[in-house]
């Protein structure tokens, strides 16, 4: 018995060392903003959020970091070294924190015009992709999710027909018109 419990705790031992030894994976993140500078001799991007504040990313040091990255959205987006474009609105795919955020991926959103809301999920009707949002003054508006929406939700940048808010949950939109209908491009969960 005693012979048994030694190989159990050694066998163990081991799975603990390998697991320690192996690399960790970085979880990819997104943030919506305008780039206010590309510097591609520093390898960094300023994004700024809309709230006042600027946030900056490198380019990602290692090509060889292991990400967890939603393959869907990451097929509409260009690596970080490769957008140039100053004073675009953006979707940065980042891991990180703090000042220490790698930009991995950067997806241009257009020209606009953009509708920005944050409010209550007052109403998610999976089947029609659809989300109505209440704001601050109880005003419903409804977006369409897409293929192309990206959502943050705290674990990682997904797509949007994936999602599944809950009734009162509390949400950031950035949305546009797509063939006459408002359509989320970016949902932030708070």
């Amino acid at each position: 018995m005693l012979r048994r419990m030694s190989k159990i705790l050694v066998l163990a031992g081991c799975f603990s060392l390998v697991s320690l030894a192996a690399p960790a994976q970085q979880v990819i993140h997104a943030l919506v903003g305008t780039i206010t500078s590309v510097d591609a001799m520093a390898k960094t991007i300023a994004l700024d959020t809309g709230d006042g504040s600027q946030t900056f990313f490198k380019y990602p040091p290692d090509s060889k970091t292991s990400v967890v990255f939603d393959r869907n959205i990451r097929t509409d987006a260009a690596a970080a070294g490769e957008f140039q474009q100053s004073g675009a609105r953006v979707i940065v795919y980042y891991f990180g924190d703090g000042d220490l955020r790698a930009a991995v991926a950067v997806r241009g959103l257009g020209t606009g015009p953009f509708n920005e809301i944050v409010g209550t999920v007052a109403e998610f009707q999976k089947d029609k992709h659809s989300l109505l949002i209440a704001d601050k003054s109880r005003q419903v508006q409804t977006f369409k999710i897409a293929s192309g929406t990206v959502v943050e939700s705290g674990m990682g940048a997904a797509e949007g027909l994936r999602f599944q808010p809950q009734q009162g949950d509390q949400l950031r939109v950035l949305a546009t018109v797509v063939n006459g209908a408002a359509t989320a491009l970016f949902i932030n969960a708070l």
